[in-house]
């Protein structure tokens, strides 16, 4: 891919007038939607414009807006999507019904512009000789050119923009849908290939890949404290204000009006029901928490105080000499007023956000989630329990696997030992989902392409959709991202321990802001003090510490067939190739 930072505008207009007015680019192909495809293959822009009706599915990061009027065309849908783009020199143009479109055509159009410098675009050409106008990549002060020389962009067809001298590029696999049979060959066509050879993503790009194929899980309601660990599915809002009446900050003394104040019997208590009316010029002790009496008009701590006897009898409270005046009272609505918003859709319902809602007096919360996951450990040569025999291997990772799964919020529902038959994970990957029933299925070896990983082949009998079929990293590289037919997500290990766990910190917790449609997790970053001693042309995951300095230190060589590397480690770092030694880097933390 070249380096040169690109933008996406994605048209997604959503009417197919031939189709009956259809949603077209949500329409499913090959596990996914088209829109979904759409954006699996702009994963790498720096910002992606999806124009269309708003979908309330898509990640916050994408950038949502809509011709004027709606329905005005293609070149008006452009137009709408150049003004939100992020300013890169370079922006990828397609529609969203290009079902079998991949990251490499856009890759493809890119280098051919970059090896052009004298032309406007790089348009593509199908099989038929055809010019699909509506996938290319344009220099985008030419697009905006060519948009400011006609005379209007309401009904206008894409041929109008199109340069004097464009790149031609012929390619295979970019027929659109404009009719139901359209659709319905695309369809037949999607045969998934989980070969061990698929051209591996990016991280980047297969965790976008990853979160935008995935559907969110059904939403549910739920009392706050049986909802944690699960995610929001709507906003939590405020039922009650708080604190719902004035009440005191402090342990002090509530006063009424100009002092000094003539002190009261009374003393008021948090929940004291009693009534208490002060009139001016009196005062009375008050606890923390409790409610202002009627007639009170602020209250004073303690250490801001004298008290004194009277000389007519009786206790006077006076402010202390060089005593700052302020008000140690919590106002009604200081914290929230009623409808106050409290936390966003996605957010994760932790004991802190159970306990928000608790005070805010919302006594239900709409959720998804959580995820739950199922272990499966594959090879002839594994054993759990008992004594070794010639050629068996300790299981030191199956027993663990549910502890990294809870770290990143997924609760393990069981777990199950496969042997190293062809026909072994026919079973667990089936049509009948009572045989496991969980949303995640990590599955940890038979991911390469030997004579005993038969994983591949097992999910291409089961028509499984593969989003991710290899990643460019190291550990990890034959991890596998793939979708069944029944809803459930199969993630692919490989069968080594240290390489299992490093692709499990990165990509489950992608899969889980998917399903509870969260957007993608805030990357952790860190200083990486010895970071060129990773000499990779691919990205390296290693342990990492963290030094008094404040910076990391990450382990060059490490030993993969045990965890013995994460003993003394803190995090995996995600050392990209030629990061500089006091250079950054992602942090997948470890549990502690």
């Amino acid at each position: 891919m070249t380096a040169e930072p690109f933008d996406a505008i994605v048209l997604a207009g959503g009417s197919g007038s031939r189709m009956g007015g259809v949603d077209k680019p949500a329409l499913g192909v090959g596990g996914r939607s088209m829109l979904g495809t759409a954006l699996a293959a702009v994963a790498g822009a720096s910002t992606t414009v999806v124009v269309g009706p708003p979908r309330a599915d898509l990640d916050p990061a994408i950038r949502q807006v809509q011709e004027s009027p709606r329905g005005a065309g293609p070149v008006a849908a452009l137009a709408a999507g150049l003004r939100a783009v992020g300013g890169s020199a370079v922006v990828a143009v397609l529609a969203a019904d290009l079902p079998e479109l991949t990251p490499g055509a856009i890759d493809l159009l890119r280098s051919a512009l970059d090896v052009a410098p004298d032309r406007g675009a790089a348009l593509a050409v199908d099989e038929s000789g055809r010019v699909q106008f509506l996938l290319g990549v344009w220099r985008a002060d030419v697009l905006s050119a060519r948009l400011g020389e006609l005379d209007g962009v309401t009904n206008q067809p894409m041929k109008t923009l199109v340069p004097d001298t464009f790149t031609r590029v012929e390619m295979a696999g970019i027929s659109d849908c404009d009719t139901p049979a359209d659709v319905a060959a695309a369809r037949a066509r999607a045969t998934p290939s989980a070969s061990a050879d698929a051209t591996p993503l990016s991280i980047g790009a297969a965790r976008t890949a990853v979160h935008a194929a995935l559907e969110t899980l059904p939403a549910f309601p739920q009392s706050p404290l049986d909802a944690i660990g699960s995610a929001l599915a709507q906003s939590l809002r405020a039922e009650e204000a708080l604190p719902r009446v004035p009440v005191s900050a402090m342990d002090g003394y509530a006063v009424a009006g100009d002092g000094p104040w003539l002190l009261d019997t009374a003393v008021r208590y948090a929940g004291s029901t009693d009534t208490v009316v002060l009139d001016p010029g009196h005062a009375v002790r008050i606890a923390t928490g409790a409610h202002l009496p009627t007639g009170a008009d602020t209250v004073i701590r303690d250490e801001h105080v004298d008290v004194a006897d009277s000389a007519t009898g009786g206790r006077v409270v006076a402010r202390a000499p060089g005593a700052p005046i302020r008000d140690d009272v919590r106002r009604p609505g200081e914290d929230w007023l009623p409808g106050s918003l409290l936390a966003t859709p996605g957010t994760a319902v932790t004991p802190a956000l159970a306990s928000v809602a608790l005070s805010a007096e919302v006594s239900e919360l709409l959720v998804r989630g959580p995820v739950r996951g199922h272990v499966v450990v594959t090879g002839d040569e594994i054993r759990r329990d008992g004594p070794l025999r010639d050629g068996q291997t300790r299981d030191s990772l199956g027993p663990v696997l549910p502890r990294f799964l809870a770290w990143c919020g997924v609760p393990t529902l069981g777990d199950t030992h496969l042997r190293d038959t062809a026909g072994g994970f026919d079973e667990l990957l089936g049509g009948d989902r009572s045989a496991v029933d969980a949303d995640l299925l990590v599955m940890v070896g038979a991911t390469g392409g030997g004579a005993a990983d038969h994983l591949r082949a097992a999910l291409e009998r089961a028509g499984a959709r593969i989003v991710v079929g290899r990643v460019r990293c190291r550990p990890g590289g034959s991890q596998i991202a793939a979708t069944l037919p029944d809803g459930r997500i199969v993630l692919g290990l490989p069968g080594n321990p240290y390489a299992a766990v490093a692709t499990l910190l990165l990509m489950v917790p992608t899969v889980v802001a998917a399903l509870t449609g969260a957007p993608q997790p805030d990357p952790v970053v860190g200083l990486i003090a010895n970071a060129a001693e990773i000499d990779s042309d691919v990205t390296r995951l290693v342990p990492a510490t963290l030094g008094p300095d404040g910076r990391w230190r990450v382990e060059a060589q490490v030993r993969t067939a045990h965890l013995g590397a994460l003993v003394r480690a803190q995090a995996l770092a995600v050392i990209e190739p030629g990061t500089p030694d006091g250079g950054s880097a992602e942090l997948l933390l470890l549990p502690h």
